[in-house]
């Protein structure tokens, strides 16, 4: 008799339990949105990371070369010119950054923006591309920086194509030529949220 009660409780303590559960896993998300979306990115990460130097940022212009260090110890965005000019697809990309560190409110000051060149363009003509955007930095790839950014792509680097680096110098993401700007926030609001650096 004994046993049969014993066996009753644990199988009304079992009903109880499943009945609960299920309605305090749904107050607990419902307290916690941003929880939800935790286990995704919509870029690609960089798997290892790519570790670079602060010396393969070569500055392209005389802003630039006095403003380079302000990359270490930020998040970085940094868009990839590969031909000789900039059409239309890339001056968007580049347009899209701007937006992105804006639209990051507080945080933005824990970003910065970075046009990396990769080919050989022309001053005069480079100008024209960011002329209305004063804080843009702007480097020429060294030799070895451009083997690590192939490296990840394993082809060629499509223009508009976006990165990602660290506080520490690692290009840890990756977004294609499309990339929405949001999905990118989104990304980058999460790291922030979790890292302590930069």
């Amino acid at each position: 008799m004994n046993e049969h009660h014993k066996k009753n409780n644990r199988t009304i303590i079992i009903i109880i339990l499943v009945s609960i559960i299920p309605f305090v896993y749904a107050w607990y998300l419902a307290e916690n949105a941003d929880w939800i979306g935790k286990g995704t990115n919509n870029g690609e990460l960089i798997i290892p990371p790519i570790t670079t130097e602060i010396n393969e940022f070569v500055g392209f212009d005389q802003f630039s070369q006095q403003n380079m260090a302000e990359i270490k110890g930020h998040w970085v965005l940094i868009n990839v010119i590969t031909a000789k000019e900039c059409r239309e697809f890339c001056l968007q990309a580049i347009h899209k950054t701007k937006q992105l560190r804006l639209m990051m409110n507080k945080e933005l000051t824990r970003i910065r923006r970075l046009v990396v060149i990769v080919t050989e363009v022309d001053n005069k003509m480079a100008k024209q591309w960011w002329k209305e955007d004063t804080r843009l930095l702007r480097a020429t790839a060294s030799p070895s920086l451009f083997q690590k950014l192939k490296s990840i792509r394993k082809a060629d680097i499509p223009e508009g194509m976006l990165f990602l680096m660290d506080p520490f110098g690692n290009l840890m993401m990756q977004y294609e030529a499309d990339f929405d700007p949001y999905k990118v926030k989104k990304d980058l609001k999460k790291l922030l949220r979790i890292s302590q650096i930069g």
